[in-house]
């Protein structure tokens, strides 16, 4: 997992919110989508970052498997 990633994505979600109050509080639907878009940002980056960390999971499984099936 790359911390750096999740910070990345946590920053982006959070601009994506701020982006999107501000929209509804000035009635702006250009900010409001705006906004939407960079939270939905967010949550690719994050899976991305899922997907990831479970391919390296697996990896080590089967490297482990087959040093165990050598030994």
């Amino acid at each position: 997992m790359s911390l750096q990633e999740r910070a990345k994505a946590a920053a982006k979600d959070l601009e994506g919110k701020v982006e999107e109050a501000v929209g509804n509080v000035t009635g702006d639907t250009g900010k409001q989508v705006e906004g939407q878009a960079k939270q939905a940002e967010a949550r690719v980056r994050n899976t991305a970052e899922d997907v990831k960390d479970k391919a390296k999971d697996v990896a080590n499984d089967i490297k482990k498997k087959a040093k165990d099936a050598i030994d």
